[in-house]
């Protein structure tokens, strides 16, 4: 299995709208070959001091194989979904993790 985590931050102000956008390709990356996992996650309101800020969110992934990855990165709806939030992504930062042993 292989784990992704991707931290991602707007432009200013833009994290709702890009959100938008990602909600409207979940259906189409759920139903890819491997998905086990694949969603949105913003700071928690619980009071903790460290966070990542108004304007970023965490994409939590798990993928059955490092070639379902693969194909989830090259498929249409994404490069669909990246041509379209391009102007609004301050950085992207992407960790591919595997369990620990």
């Amino acid at each position: 299995m292989i784990h992704v985590l991707a931290f991602i931050t707007t432009q200013p102000g833009k994290r709702e709208e890009v959100l938008t956008a990602f909600r409207a390709n979940m259906p189409a990356c759920h139903a890819e070959e491997g998905c086990i996992e694949y969603g949105p996650a913003i700071d928690a309101a619980t009071g903790t001091p460290t966070k990542y800020g108004d304007d970023t969110f965490v994409v939590i992934e798990k993928w059955e194989s490092p070639k379902h990855l693969a194909a989830h990165a090259a498929s249409a709806h994404m490069k669909a979904y990246a041509e379209k939030t391009k102007p609004m992504i301050a950085s992207r930062v992407i960790h591919i993790l595997q369990p620990a042993a």
